[in-house]
């Protein structure tokens, strides 16, 4: 057997930790059923992260929209911060306390590959950013990794079942194992463009058995104008100076008459990487950095019982409003039935939480991928540069 939990278990409440279980049972053993709003916060981002894009929000309207709860959430794609609400639930706590474990795994997961995604598209600016890492990861899962990635920014994903999901198709150029199977990069990339349907670019992958400086220059004199780029796959312990060896490379196409020909890499790329190669790379592919992206940690805390605010130490109770100027795109938080004005900049304020769910009907719309990512996009041009770690 597989080891993943099924749909139908994950809806039930059989995917919780097990203190969830003991806790309704012991409500309703002693009949208590608070109504309560619960928000869902992370107190803090990962390493250098300073924000954060939601994923995730899809899976959870899909599990909460058949429970009699009500839920008000930031949409899907959103830029938000520390100590923001992105989710809150309100309803009668018995119906929904099992749920807290699946809830805080969609949201977790995906958010942190999201902004991964989202880091990797702001550092190569206009450049091509390719999901490559469902390799690495349980491949039940790895249409919600690819889906999150490509909402946070990358142009594409690799797996076949992903580029279903996202509507988009798959993107990949040729494996190692072909090469060698074939005995020659060339004969390789000349059988991929015998077979291969003409609209697929013709991507060489230039270091399997030569120096990648002549393997270019082979490939290239060998498809002409027909090929699109060259891929740089080079192992670490083979790299060296890497920049030198694309600069190098593309010194000796240009020199050619190959100015067409793009340059592709991928391979354990970092962000601190970007801003070295950006000169003088069209695009990259990342794997491991964004499907094994760290978790956002989010956590579930009770904040109003019975329509009175409450929460534990640590945590401001009440149930909470998150506004953000159009203009300067600065955030506030603020108790939900507190009034708010222009900001200092002259800028409007909208809020940020909206009504998702309400008497067994999503009111938010839950857009395709593609919108998604648009949103992701145009609020990432109001972030400031990073600092490439």
């Amino acid at each position: 057997m597989f080891h993943i939990a099924e749909e139908k278990e994950i809806m039930e409440g059989n995917v919780t930790d097990v203190y969830f279980q003991r806790t309704l049972e012991i409500l309703k053993n002693k009949n208590i059923n608070p109504k309560v709003r619960a928000e869902f916060v992370a107190k803090d981002l990962p390493g250098e992260w300073s924000w954060a894009v939601l994923a995730g929000l899809e899976e959870v309207a899909l599990l909460l929209k058949d429970l009699p709860v009500q839920v008000r959430a930031m949409r899907e794609g959103t830029v938000f911060y520390p100590n923001q609400p992105v989710l809150e639930i309100e309803g009668y706590y018995q119906d929904f306390c099992v749920f807290e474990t699946a809830i805080l795994g969609f949201l977790c997961q995906a958010t942190g590959i999201a902004t991964q995604a989202a880091r990797y598209r702001k550092l190569a600016g206009e450049r091509l950013v390719m999901s490559f890492g469902a390799r690495r990861m349980h491949p039940a899962i790895a249409p919600m990794i690819e889906r999150s990635a490509f909402i946070g920014g990358c142009d594409g994903v690799s797996v076949i079942k992903s580029g279903e999901i996202i509507g988009k198709d798959p993107l990949g150029t040729i494996p190692h194992a072909l090469i060698i199977c074939i005995g020659s990069t060339v004969n390789a990339v000349r059988a991929f463009d015998e077979v291969i349907d003409p609209d697929v670019n013709r991507v060489a992958l230039i270091d399997t058995f030569n120096d990648e400086k002549f393997e270019s220059l082979n490939v290239a004199e060998a498809l002409g104008e027909k090929l699109y780029a060259i891929r740089f796959d080079t192992p670490s312990s083979r790299r060296g100076d890497f920049y030198h060896i694309l600069k190098e490379a593309r010194w000796e196409l240009d020199l050619r008459g190959f100015e067409h020909v793009q340059i592709f890499v991928s391979g354990g790329i970092k962000e601190k990487n970007l801003p070295e190669l950006n000169p003088l790379v069209d695009a990259y592919g990342i794997g491991t950095s964004i499907s094994n992206a760290p978790v956002v940690d989010f956590s579930m805390d009770i904040v109003e019982v019975d329509g009175e605010p409450l929460a534990k130490r640590g945590k401001c109770s009440g149930a909470k409003n998150v506004i953000r100027c159009q203009e300067c795109y600065e955030d506030q938080v603020l108790p939900l039935k507190k009034e708010f004005e222009k900001c200092g900049c002259g800028g409007k304020y909208e809020s940020l939480l909206h009504m998702l769910i309400k008497n067994h009907e999503l009111l938010l719309d839950l857009p395709e991928p593609d919108k998604i990512r648009g949103y992701v996009l145009e609020q990432l041009k109001h972030l400031p540069e990073l600092l490439a770690n």
